[in-house]
């Protein structure tokens, strides 16, 4: 789960990180009283999950309280990339002398933590790496010892931090670490982290993805949902324990393990070239189980997608046989019916590995409607584009 710049930074605060006064509003009104509060000029930043705020207009600086008032009116409401901005930060303006580049994450290739510093901030990360890769410092973490003030202060030499705020930078380094391990972070990014005019070191801006397998001991994350902005199908399958991402296509998709649903998707979107370009409208793993409540909970969440014009089922029997599956896709058609929510889209389903002939004899006999059954991968697939490709 990504978080708002808003919400990092109150973590940030939570854990001794030196960040600027400040608080979000959501509308006009709100933004000049806060502005008020702090007193003296202020920024008035959108808060949306995505980058580019100052080009689009997103940041503004205000002197006063009626101009705070003003610059809110014009950034609510901002579409930026896609991302409508439906509140503000309003933070102290702060004088800024230097601005570097900080951040923790998880390095999923080398499994193992990564530092990522540099001396030149407050641009494109990206960008420096390219065209100065020295001027990066990329810093491996040992998940066992992690960063006390030594490594701390290891990272800010290998950085190039000027010399005169390298201890205070230190600091801050151990406790951006705290930040994120007491939080379960999988990334933790300071952008600009800046020296003002008395040498004090502040995190200006945060950017915190958090990792949602450890929602189990973070119960104070869910408050840190957008509910307004979370798509509503990926909300309703979140709430039916189902791993399941809306995609922008019409094939609505169900497997079994993640890395045969990313299968399926490119089978469907390279299938879909010849019939409509139709596309995969999801990816839906329902992992090992396919009972009939869980077959049920995914294709109600499919059904609810008013995009999607077939579905494509593809199961490979492994410890969850192919005639368990197919005991499940008939009892989730008489859930689904016996709740009003009868299939309405043509449902494609191919079912191989452990059981398989049982499992297609029992999908034969039961003569679901508006249900095919394809044995090969590519077929069904196939089978699948050009039914909602018929269906657009």
């Amino acid at each position: 789960m990504d978080l708002y710049e808003y919400q990092a930074k109150d973590l940030f605060a939570e854990h001794g990180v030196p960040v600027l006064p400040g608080s979000v509003a959501a509308t006009p009104e709100e933004a000049r009283a806060e502005a008020e509060r702090i007193g003296g000029p202020v920024v008035i930043k959108a808060q949306v999950k995505t980058g580019g705020r100052g080009k689009a207009g997103g940041v503004k600086l205000a002197d006063n309280a009626d101009d705070a008032q003003a610059k809110a009116e014009a950034i609510l409401g901002l579409d930026i990339k896609g991302h409508v901005t439906r509140r503000v930060l309003v933070a102290q303006a702060s004088d800024i002398a230097e601005e570097y580049y900080f951040s923790f994450l998880l390095d999923r290739a080398n499994r193992t933590f990564l530092c990522i510093a540099s001396a030149e901030g407050g641009v494109e990360i990206e960008e420096v790496a390219r065209t100065n890769p020295d001027a990066v410092a990329q810093i491996p973490i040992d998940p066992l010892t992690g960063v006390d003030r030594a490594k701390a202060s290891e990272i800010v030499a290998q950085a190039n931090y000027p010399e005169a705020i390298r201890s205070q930078a230190a600091d801050v380094v151990v406790k951006l670490w705290e930040t994120f391990v007491a939080e379960d972070a999988t990334l933790v990014e300071v952008n600009p982290m800046v020296r003002d005019p008395q040498d004090n070191v502040i995190a200006l801006d945060g950017k915190v993805s958090l990792d949602e397998n450890a929602s189990f001991r973070q119960p104070k994350h869910a408050g840190l949902v957008d509910t307004d902005a979370e798509d509503p199908l990926e909300a309703m399958a979140k709430a039916k324990d189902l791993n399941y991402v809306k995609l922008d296509g019409q094939v609505g998709i169900i497997g079994n393990g993640a890395g045969l649903v990313m299968s399926t998707l490119d089978v469907v979107a390279y299938a879909g070239e010849k019939h409509g370009n139709v596309k995969p409208a999801n990816f839906l793993d329902i992992g090992g189980g396919a009972s009939a409540d869980v077959m049920a909970a995914g294709l109600e969440v499919i059904m609810s997608d008013q995009d999607v014009k077939s579905v494509f089922v593809n199961v490979f029997g492994g410890i969850t046989a192919c005639d368990a599956v197919a005991n499940g896709i008939v009892q989730a058609f008489k859930l689904l019916e016996e709740r009003g929510e009868s299939i309405n889209v043509p449902l494609v389903v191919r079912l191989d590995g452990n059981n398989a002939d049982e499992g297609r004899r029992i999908l034969d006999e039961a003569n679901l409607p508006g249900l095919q059954r394809v044995d090969t991968m590519d077929g069904a697939a196939d089978k699948a584009a050009e039914l909602a490709n018929a269906g657009v």
